[in-house]
């Protein structure tokens, strides 16, 4: 199959790559095709455009791209900036979608577990309908919208923490465990819903595979932790201290309101793909920081 990736220098889109090669030709929407080349190789097509891209010849269309959430605080400029960078793209897609004579069969958009907004203990799947009405809700939700104005079948990818020592939000708690400076965020008892990429990857390949799946599907491994669960199985494989909590009033004075993304989880559970007989290969925590840590 001909497949279009957007995003695919990112974190989950530079490794899924990896296997859409082996059995599929791969075109990449970049700005800057150079860079693509040099860290994906030249098996690929790097195009600057979608005006390069022969949407009756693409048979999937996966949508990664969009700025990154956590990098850089929320001031209203930043948070317009994450918006419009997922909303316009994806809304383009859909139009050259719907433009195609012959249209791509699949659309796999990226979301974010963040649809849900914050949550408490209730255990969430995919038809979960009480939202909290914040910045990540609403950007979710505008976003799967327009991926859903194309005119084929759409699967939304609500994914949770990706973990890898390659990059994300693992890596950038890593060097304040090595140092055994590590610890809760808050009172520890948010959720946290994470995935493994490995796993990440391969749900998006079984979305591939099985094309009677549509929807919103819940990206997470199927065992979320607390926050202080989390920080305890890490500090522990790293065999460190994690007794340093971050209090809620300094992590909001260094993030601003992103910090509600860390202070507040969501038990999220992948009901779809378990009712569709998805077999994670790492569904519980401890084992899966393991074999990343053990890895890398």
């Amino acid at each position: 199959m001909n497949i279009l990736i957007t995003g695919a220098t990112g974190l989950i889109g530079s490794e899924l790559y990896k296997h859409l090669l082996n059995h599929h030709s791969v075109t990449v929407l970049t700005r800057t095709p150079a860079n693509a080349y040099l860290k994906l190789g030249h098996r690929i097509e790097a195009v600057r455009s979608l005006d390069k891209v022969d949407f009756n010849d693409t048979d999937v269309v996966i949508n990664l791209a969009g700025e990154p959430i956590v990098n850089k605080r929320w001031t209203p400029e930043q948070k317009q900036r994450v918006y419009d960078s997922r909303i316009a793209l994806t809304e383009e897609i859909a139009e050259r979608i719907n433009q195609a004579e012959k249209k791509p069969k699949t659309l796999i958009s990226g979301s974010a577990i963040g649809y849900y907004g914050r949550q408490g203990e209730q255990v969430i799947g995919e038809d979960y309908e009480h939202c909290y009405d914040e910045f990540s809700h609403q950007l979710c939700k505008d976003w799967e919208q327009a991926a859903q104005k194309a005119q084929t079948r759409v699967c939304l990818l609500r994914t949770g923490i990706v973990l890898s020592a390659r990059g994300g939000a693992l890596t950038k708690m890593l060097p304040a465990f090595r140092c055994g400076l590590g610890g809760p965020l808050g009172d520890g008892n948010q959720y946290m819903s994470w995935i493994h990429l490995d796993d990440m990857v391969q749900v998006i390949m079984y979305l591939i595979k099985y094309e009677h799946i549509s929807g919103p599907i819940n990206a997470t491994a199927p065992h979320p932790v607390s926050n202080e669960e989390f920080s305890k199985t890490l500090a522990q494989i790293l065999r460190r201290p994690a007794f340093l909590r971050m209090p809620k009033a300094a992590l909001r004075l260094l993030m601003g309101e992103m910090a509600d993304l860390m202070l507040y989880g969501q038990n999220v559970q992948p009901k779809r793909m378990l009712k569709e007989g998805f077999r994670f290969r790492h569904p519980e925590l401890r084992p899966a920081l393991a074999q990343i840590l053990s890895r890398h």
